[in-house]
């Protein structure tokens, strides 16, 4: 498929979620064969300040390409200008979020609650389409709230304004991630407009991921919280799509060499304070259903040293 100018092997992405996929999961997710990943949302005023936490968030490796960095942000001139200062960083496309639920970006104006505001949103993509050559795409939700679906709307403006492709999570803010997420909205946007729909929302297996293709004719599927523990979801989804075949559940040995590939690049990328202590809730997700488990993630809390963590890693994964 092609979003704009970049052309893709595949149609199975990496979802932008703020705090998880940051360069070592997103690294962990290629090698599983995600096809595209996004980099996790940055601030549109943070990155005109120069501000080094934000530049830290776009950080990036060769081996993760194709990326999409993707900015939020409420004032159409400081947008656009995030967009091109985060083009001379050379991704492969930039994406603005218009649909985080997350109080402190939805206090700015940003985020879904831009969906409030159509036409802030058609002055925005304008500007920034206006300001940058690379791909452009948007990440949206259904709506504010259930009184207020508006997805369409946004869509077609999207359309009209030269977004390239149109990342759809059906759900409102006022549902967060609560209840099922609607594909049919998703089927009707796909019906609506011209360019590429990507399809987002509890795809959890490889059998979801294939429900969302043939429910929705969605262009593409976004895993986010699916891929949580379990990266090698991206692997099965394409195994599953190619061959009708459901894959077998990875090795233990699999999945604990995977932990300490995460963790070595964790550290290697983020240093050995901040990569120990964030890699912690990723071993509780690859680790969450096996037995005692429970006592695993409060041992390794209680952990700073690498070296200690990798042994409690290793003695439990020889006894499970």
């Amino acid at each position: 498929m092609k979003i704009g100018s970049l052309k893709l092997s595949g149609n199975i992405f990496l979802a932008p979620m703020a705090g998880i996929a940051n360069l070592p999961f997103r690294l962990i997710a290629k090698r599983f064969g995600a096809t595209l990943v996004f980099s996790e949302l940055s601030s549109s005023e943070a990155l005109i300040r120069d501000g080094k936490k934000t530049f830290d968030i776009l950080r990036t490796a060769p081996e993760e390409k194709p990326i999409i960095f993707q900015i939020f942000g409420s004032n159409p001139d400081s947008v656009a200008e995030a967009a091109r200062i985060v083009q001379e960083l050379k991704p492969d496309g930039i994406d603005i979020n218009m649909g985080c639920a997350v109080r402190k970006v939805i206090k700015s104006g940003s985020g879904v609650a831009l969906m409030k505001d159509p036409e802030k949103i058609k002055e925005i993509l304008k500007k920034v389409r206006k300001a940058v050559s690379l791909p452009l795409t948007i990440k949206i939700r259904s709506g504010w709230n259930s009184k207020n679906i508006n997805a369409l709307e946004i869509a077609l403006i999207a359309e009209d304004e030269g977004v390239d492709a149109i990342t759809i999570h059906p759900r409102t803010k006022e549902q967060m991630f609560s209840d099922r997420s609607d594909w049919s909205l998703i089927r009707k946007i796909k019906q609506k407009i011209k360019i590429p729909v990507i399809g987002n929302g509890d795809i959890n297996t490889c059998l979801d991921a294939r429900r969302m293709f043939e429910e929705t004719g969605c262009d593409a599927a976004m895993v986010g919280r699916g891929s949580m523990g379990r990266p090698w979801i991206f692997r099965e989804i394409r195994e599953y799509l190619d061959s009708g075949k459901i894959p077998d559940e990875p090795l233990k040995t699999e999945i604990e060499k995977t932990i300490i590939d995460h963790f070595n690049l964790s550290i290697e990328f983020l240093g050995q304070r901040r990569g120990t202590d964030l890699i912690k809730k990723h071993i509780a997700w690859y680790t969450k259903g096996f037995q005692d488990s429970c006592q695993l993630r409060k041992k390794i809390y209680l952990m700073n040293r690498k070296e200690e963590i990798l042994s409690a890693i290793k003695v439990f994964f020889s006894y499970i």
